[in-house]
């Protein structure tokens, strides 16, 4: 299973990318994709090998169709998509393993206006060219669609971001309070983890969890002015992270 810094690296090389997009639509021998890309087999051979560690193409021994010994053939056979999200405020890159299943399986999580689709191929091996490109071209129109939506709500959260970070800026003036806080705004629904972030900005157990005591006061101090009444939790609860989930009524 490939993370997404291993894709980004074997996606990096323009050879190792035709490779892949070969063998996305059908097993090649490594002596075919020499000749169709015009790279020396030898080198096919190591991309091949670089791709296979890095968990993105497998490859099997078929027998010969002359009679001569086996053959390696490689196909693709893990699903995944990398997504990459950077601007001001904004830097994201994910792998994301896509979901397995037959099409009624998946139907649950499809929008609405794919689940016809879904129904329409269920159960079937094969689907003729004409019918199967009306089913893609439905599905592209609905991709692209939800990226339209995903880019919006991106932007959306990325202003967010930058005016949390205009506040971080103007109100903490400590290098170290500033890195907190920023770990804080790029993981909003993870419990913070004050060793992991001592140890990134070189602090000791007793020095992050004196600089998480003075942060989570102050952010409760400016919760508590702006509500306007007193704020109150329990004294082990490590920075306070229901605050990321306060909204003022």
């Amino acid at each position: 299973m490939s993370d997404a810094d291993t894709v980004l690296r074997l996606v990096q090389n323009d050879v190792r990318r035709r490779i892949l997009a070969r063998l996305v639509r059908e097993p090649h021998y490594p002596m075919q994709l020499a000749e169709l890309l015009e790279v020396s087999q030898p080198a096919i051979n190591k991309h091949l090998k670089e791709l296979e560690a890095g968990g993105l193409v497998t490859k099997e021994q078929v027998p010969s169709e002359k009679g001569g010994p086996p053959r390696r053939v490689y196909s693709v056979t893990e699903a995944v998509s990398v997504r990459i999200d950077l601007g001001p405020d904004l830097f994201s890159v994910e792998r994301r393993a896509l979901p397995k299943g037959g099409p009624m399986r998946l139907s649950a999580n499809l929008p609405e206006d794919a689940k016809p689709v879904a129904e329409a191929v269920s159960g079937r091996k094969k689907i003729a060219v004409g019918e199967g490109l009306g089913y893609l071209r439905s599905l592209s129109a609905s991709l692209a669609d939800l990226d339209r939506q995903r880019d919006a709500i991106i932007a959306l959260h990325q202003q967010i971001r930058g005016r949390i970070s205009a506040a971080v800026d103007a109100d903490f003036e400590d290098y170290d309070d500033r890195a907190l806080l920023h770990h804080l705004i790029e993981a909003p629904t993870e419990r913070f983890d004050a060793l992991a972030v001592g140890e990134v900005l070189g602090l000791g157990r007793q020095e992050a969890a004196q600089l998480v005591d003075e942060i989570s006061a102050r952010l409760e101090r400016q919760l508590a002015d702006r509500a306007g009444h007193v704020i109150a939790t329990r004294a082990e609860d490590h920075f306070r992270w229901w605050l990321g989930g306060y909204r003022r009524r």
